[in-house]
């Protein structure tokens, strides 16, 4: 006789579970999209001080608003690009680094405060609670991170590192990725009482790891402004790889911080990352998950038709920010096919 999973216990509400994660999710998405905003409009040094608490509230009157000026006239990024900047241009950049701010703050208190309410119910499947926790704490050390980042545009540069804004962007889809899995698995709990994890196989991994990297690159791209190098397809200027571009020493570091060679990888990489996916997909696929198969296929054409348009049009802000929204949901359609698979090989 077939016996219930180990996650399963009669006050388990595993439904409820997975559609509180597909809200965290959602959530996750729209903070990518304000970070992609916020990054375009360069609004990301405009708040000096890290307080992860008495920083949800906003200025409040003209006082408060001058001293978070004088606090921007003080770094690099003012002194040397933005000198002369009204208040009500400051005011501008500061709303979009407080909304991120404040959404990622949303986020937390989505996350951890339901999953108390459900834990101190008992209504989370045995051996879920890790996970979840897990989750929480990568989620709380995303805040660190993105703290990291904006600490290393607030003295002699002018911007923040485009490799703290890499591992900035990787952890955010990280969580993306994990929340997703766990919803599936929560999912399939729910539908049967029979059902296991899935697991990560090989050709999943693979396929992640390789689109992870070119979301890296993506990242390094948008931090070394490496769009505007050249907005031209599939030719960067008159030639498929310019000549005499200049070059760095040792020969590695050119893919992290020439932004000739990280624009030339970003576009090429996009289809070694596309073929991993879909391959991915076509094995889900077999497996009957049509819509999972279907979403990767759609979203990769369209990640790879606004990749471009990015270029082309200069890297116009809609076109940009509708880039790195559409890579964070073609992840969760690759995290879904991945899942599926997991599940038949399991």
């Amino acid at each position: 006789m077939l016996k219930p999973s180990p996650g399963f216990h009669v006050s388990a509400r595993p439904l409820a579970l997975a559609r509180w994660l597909y809200a965290v999710a959602a959530l996750i998405v729209l903070m990518v999209a304000v970070g992609g905003i916020t990054r375009l409009t360069e609004s990301g040094l405009s708040i000096t001080q890290w307080k992860p608490l008495t920083g949800i509230i906003p200025p409040l009157n003209d006082a408060q608003w001058q001293a978070e000026f004088a606090n921007y006239q003080k770094i690099p990024e003012y002194q040397q690009i933005n000198a002369g900047m009204t208040l009500s241009g400051f005011k501008a950049i500061f709303f979009w680094e407080y909304v991120h701010r404040l959404l990622g703050r949303v986020i937390g208190l989505a996350f951890a405060l339901p999953l108390l309410w459900f834990a101190i119910r008992r209504q989370v499947p045995s051996g879920y609670m890790p996970r979840l926790l897990a989750l929480l704490a990568l989620g709380a050390m995303q805040g660190a991170i993105g703290w990291w980042m904006v600490a290393s545009g607030l003295s002699v540069r002018t911007d923040v590192s485009h490799v703290r804004l890499a591992v900035h962007l990787s952890a955010a889809l990280v969580i993306l990725g994990g929340v997703v899995w766990t919803a599936l698995d929560l999912r399939d709990l729910a539908r049967s009482p029979l059902s296991r994890p899935a697991r990560l196989t090989s050709l999943a991994a693979t396929a992640l790891l390789l689109l992870g990297f070119q979301i890296v690159l993506g990242a390094f791209t948008a931090g070394l402004n490496a769009g505007y190098a050249f907005s031209s397809w599939p030719l960067m200027g008159e030639t498929l790889f310019p000549e005499n571009t200049p070059m760095v020493d040792p020969a590695w570091r050119n893919l992290v911080d020439n932004p000739v060679v990280v624009q030339f990888a970003h576009r090429w990489f996009a289809f070694v990352a596309a073929l991993a996916v879909i391959w991915l997909a076509v094995a889900a696929r077999r497996l009957g998950a049509v819509a999972a198969w279907g979403s990767v296929i759609l979203l990769v054409g369209l990640q790879i038709i606004l990749g471009i348009s990015t270029l082309l049009t200069g890297v116009e802000i809609n076109v940009a920010v509708a880039h790195q929204v559409n890579a964070a949901v073609l992840l969760i359609a690759v995290v879904a096919a991945a899942h599926k698979v997991g599940r038949g090989a399991g």
